[in-house]
């Protein structure tokens, strides 16, 4: 079968590998679509693992079943998560599946950049979700990373009315624009220094937009608004986006750190201010089973839209396009891979 192997992010090529088989507990999916994520084209965190088959956000039809498996059939329509929680470490029972280190561990063989991958039993058990009717290949692909976005929000208490910051609108920042209008934000402000995604951003919800590069992004909410946003949300790293973000904040507020630097690097911390204004800073990571099933609710019911974000369909051999597109951050939103598709 096609893989699309990554070695850089300028370096993926489309290699054969083995078809995958199906053991105990285990199923096989042929994979109709695979996003790319933003931590896909995380240099420095990929590249350590490289050569590998990345892509975790897939879509597609149970083709083999492994013995003792009855929770599915042949044909089934479905999405997998490939970082699964354990349910039983002391971190699980308390709801930080985050931190479980199973979670940590779980994979896909080889990787959703794909035609087919092998599901292993821990994923099928917990991690594998039947697709409703209205629900295609390419919405479902947004599962995880929509899941992500909603376990953040959770973490961070949001509540309807409360006034909110995008920064970064790549296409997690979308995300958590969409969801936090289906969720009844009272105002939604949004930042890039991309005009392209700017102009997305307005389109797909955001009450304000700014090029967080030259505008002073809380003067501009203070003036709009006449006070700061209970909740800020980082999907953008740079020291520069966290300070932006920081000044931006509430009294009583929080900050999400969405987006994470690369290990090493540190932040000097404003202590004493986030201490005296109360302001509250969270940390999120992966979509745990309970966020992924309500993504897979919100997008079934209309809730929250996602097709209106793919901005680029690609086949497996042109993966490295797609790669192209993402890490460019430029006039993209979400690309997605169509393993089976065939040139026209």
């Amino acid at each position: 079968m096609k893989a699309a192997v990554y070695y850089t992010n300028s370096d993926v090529r489309v290699e054969e590998r083995p078809m995958p088989k199906a053991g105990t507990g285990e199923i096989v999916v042929r994979i109709e679509a695979s996003g790319i994520c933003g931590s896909d084209v995380m240099e420095w965190y990929r590249i350590k693992k490289a050569p590998i088959v990345l892509g975790h956000e897939i879509a597609g039809v149970v083709e083999e079943l492994g013995e003792g498996v009855t929770k599915f059939k042949l044909g089934d329509r479905v999405t997998v998560a490939h970082h699964v929680p354990c349910n039983t470490c002391r971190h699980c029972l308390i709801g930080n599946q985050s931190v479980c280190e199973t979670l940590r561990t779980t994979t896909f063989d080889p990787g959703g950049f794909c035609e087919f991958v092998r599901v292993p039993a821990i994923n099928v058990d917990r991690g594998t979700f039947l697709l409703p009717d209205n629900v295609s290949f390419l919405a479902a692909t947004f599962a995880e990373p929509l899941g992500c976005v909603v376990r953040g929000l959770n973490k961070a208490g949001f509540k309807p009315g409360m006034n909110v910051l995008v920064i970064g609108s790549g296409i997690s920042g979308m995300l958590h624009i969409k969801l936090f209008k289906a969720l009844g934000a009272g105002f939604i402000a949004a930042t890039d220094i991309d005009e392209y995604r700017l102009s997305a951003a307005e389109k797909l919800g955001a009450d304000m937009v700014m090029n967080g590069a030259f505008e002073d992004v809380p003067d501009e909410i203070m003036h709009k608004t006449g006070r700061l946003c209970d909740l800020v949300v980082l999907c953008a790293a740079p020291d520069s986006a966290i300070k932006q973000g920081l000044a931006s904040v509430e009294q009583g507020g929080g900050v999400i750190f969405f987006a994470p630097k690369e290990p090493g690097e540190t932040y000097p911390m404003p202590l004493f201010d986030l201490w005296r204004d109360n302001i509250n800073i969270y940390n999120t990571y992966a979509s745990p089973p309970a966020e992924t099933q309500l993504a897979i609710d919100l997008i079934a019911s209309g809730r929250v839209t996602v097709e209106d974000m793919i901005s680029h369909r690609l086949m497996i051999d042109e993966t490295q396009r797609g790669f192209d597109l993402v890490a460019g951050a430029g006039e993209s939103l979400k690309v997605i891979i169509e393993p089976q598709r065939k040139p026209e």
